[in-house]
């Protein structure tokens, strides 16, 4: 009979490693599921691990992306970082892209550029106004934050579409479920000419930075995982377990409402029922693959991008289903999990009811 053993002291080395071992045996399983679908495994790989590096442009593509997978990565982290579970990055999402939709389309002829800024600051507004239902909920009725951020993706959800179906539908829309197309002056600026990666790349990575001192150098930061890790020590310290949960996600809510309105303003250029793209579920993955840390986050959320980018070509080129990002994002976390399980425990063989 085999059993699980906590090991005394896990390797440190190996907590680093495991992401990368995880992502060998997802490839590893990805040949064998090309190989059974008939498809070249050469080419399966090359359409996830080489295309979407292979140009200026794919590179853009990919920057695309990866900005809102990071920007809710990091949101995510630090939640995750003060034992606070945000499932529900997506509706925070998605109300960062009304917010911002919102205050696009107010925008008249003699707008300012500068719009820009009241927009991305209402997304982050819009995203902590819903993460802050969450926080209400758990600090005063001790709900399950689980519970309650993934019931309201689906109200977040059916919200976009009471909207875009109704009253802001674009009355020249051809009666599709669509908004008005944002004015050129509220769209978000690129970075160049024929190229779509924006100036949201560069907020991303401002974000990056910002996050790590705010986690790794401030008080406030220091004092949000103590509290979310232990209350107990957390009240001997003087810290609060009640802030520590606010600040996570107000914080988280806020970045995932940001890569909302980055993305409804930026590639879409207006609201429709498909703004939700699946970021605010895949951010989740994103954030334990690198390790719930700033930077390692950076490079979970390119490795995202190109599953998600390496899917849309695996159906365009070779026929085969656009689930496979799911699959693929599903073998990577799986992978991970396993990993992150045999670093923290050994597999003892018991016979006769001893080891």
């Amino acid at each position: 009979m085999l059993k699980l053993e906590s090991r005394p002291q896990p390797s440190k080395w190996m907590s680093y490693a495991s992401p990368v071992l995880a992502l060998a045996i997802t490839v590893v399983v990805g040949v064998i599921l090309f190989w059974a679908l008939g498809k070249d495994p050469v080419k399966g790989l090359q359409v996830f691990f080489v295309e979407p590096l292979r140009s200026a442009y794919a590179l853009s593509e990919l920057s695309v992306k990866a900005v809102p997978l990071v920007l809710i990565g990091l949101g995510l982290a630090v939640c995750f970082r003060a034992n606070v579970w945000n499932i529900g990055a997506e509706g925070q999402f998605i109300l960062g892209a009304l917010a911002g939709g919102w205050v696009a389309m107010q925008a008249g002829p003699d707008t300012s550029r500068w719009v820009v800024l009241p927009i991305l600051l209402a997304g982050m507004l819009g995203g902590m106004v819903w993460s802050g239902i969450v926080a209400l909920l758990r600090d005063r009725f001790n709900a399950s934050e689980i519970l309650v951020s993934l019931m309201l993706v689906y109200v977040a959800d059916m919200l976009l579409s009471w909207l875009v179906y109704g009253p802001w539908k674009d009355p020249n829309g051809y009666n599709f479920p669509q908004t008005i197309t944002f004015a050129a002056v509220t769209k978000i600026p690129r970075l160049f000419d024929g190229l779509r990666i924006n100036i949201g790349a560069l907020i991303a990575l401002g974000a990056v930075g910002l996050m790590w001192a705010f986690l790794f150098r401030t008080y406030r930061g220091f004092a949000m995982q103590v509290g979310g890790l232990a209350p107990a020590a957390a009240r001997y310290a003087g810290f609060s377990s009640r802030a520590a949960l606010w600040t996570a996600l107000l914080v988280s809510g806020g970045m995932a409402g940001l890569a909302g309105a980055l993305e409804a303003t930026g590639p879409l250029g207006q609201l429709t029922p498909y703004v939700p793209a699946g970021y605010g579920f895949a951010a989740i993955i994103v954030a334990y693959v690198g390790r719930l840390h700033p930077v390692g986050i950076v490079f979970s959320s390119i490795l995202m991008s190109m599953f998600y980018i390496g899917g849309e070509l695996a159906q365009s080129r070779l026929g085969l289903p656009k689930a496979l990002t799911g699959v693929f994002q599903g073998l990577l976390l799986f992978a991970l999990l396993a990993c992150d399980t045999l670093i923290l425990y050994r597999i003892r063989s018991t016979k006769g009811g001893r080891a």
